[in-house]
């Protein structure tokens, strides 16, 4: 993996931070993109502050990376945000916002970074969500955009192949901030166990590693087996 390069949107914290941190001791030169400027890259990347529901910002930030890294492998697509309200209350420009972080971004980034990432026979992966399936109450816009993301993986797959392989990883429940999980929590996943971010990462590594060039188009599933578990009223 030496010398090859990967851009990790959301990579300032969470799983975009662990995937940024995996990918950096595999040896790759990781460039993370996120809102907050004081996003801390790992010790061989750097970090870019972007928007990247912004096209205009999506563009210089791929132009960055031609000028400065020359090339590009990898792109993991992991920016993402909730809001959580009643659909009543859920405004327009509220629905759009997540809309376009969490969907309309891919879109973006992989149309901006094509021609680079065709050229290195790179690799995307895109992290949905397994509320693409399943849902809470008001959750309506995250789980259309993250139904969207799934979708989108596989029509990409079909327009950017042979030349760059596309697959998606839906995350369950990832413990990356709150109350630590009580017994029972960790009980009701049969792995027995809540996920952590470091779960996705290595996933991730793998689905742009070598090992995994005859896999494209694919949603893998990452829930300790929570979706496939038979839930009846006591």
């Amino acid at each position: 993996m030496a010398h090859r390069v990967a851009l990790i949107t959301g990579g300032g914290n969470g799983i975009g931070a662990a995937i940024a941190a995996r990918l950096d001791r595999d040896g790759w030169r990781v460039v993370i993109a996120d809102r907050d400027p004081a996003a801390v890259p790992p010790p061989n990347g750097r970090a870019v502050t972007c928007d990247v529901a912004d096209e205009t910002s999506v563009a210089t930030l791929v132009a960055g990376i031609a000028a400065q890294e020359g090339q590009l492998d990898a792109l993991v697509c992991n920016a993402g945000m909730m809001i959580r309200k009643p659909i009543a209350d859920l405004t327009l420009a509220e629905w759009s916002q997540v809309i376009g972080t969490n969907l309309t971004s891919t879109f973006l980034l992989v149309r901006a970074a094509e021609t680079l990432l065709r050229a290195a026979k790179g690799a995307v992966v895109t992290i949905a969500s397994t509320r693409a399936h399943m849902s809470e109450p008001n959750t309506e816009a995250y789980a259309a955009s993250k139904g969207g993301i799934v979708a989108l993986t596989h029509a990409l797959a079909v327009s950017l192949g042979p030349d760059v392989r596309v697959n998606c990883i839906s995350p369950g429940w990832i413990l990356t901030k709150g109350p630590t999980p009580t017994p029972e929590e960790h009980a009701f996943h049969p792995a027995g166990r809540v996920g952590v971010p470091d779960d996705i990462a290595a996933l991730t590594a793998f689905l742009l590693g070598p090992d995994s060039h005859f896999i494209s188009g694919s949603e893998f599933i990452v829930d300790g087996g929570v979706t496939r578990k038979m839930i009846y009223p006591e």
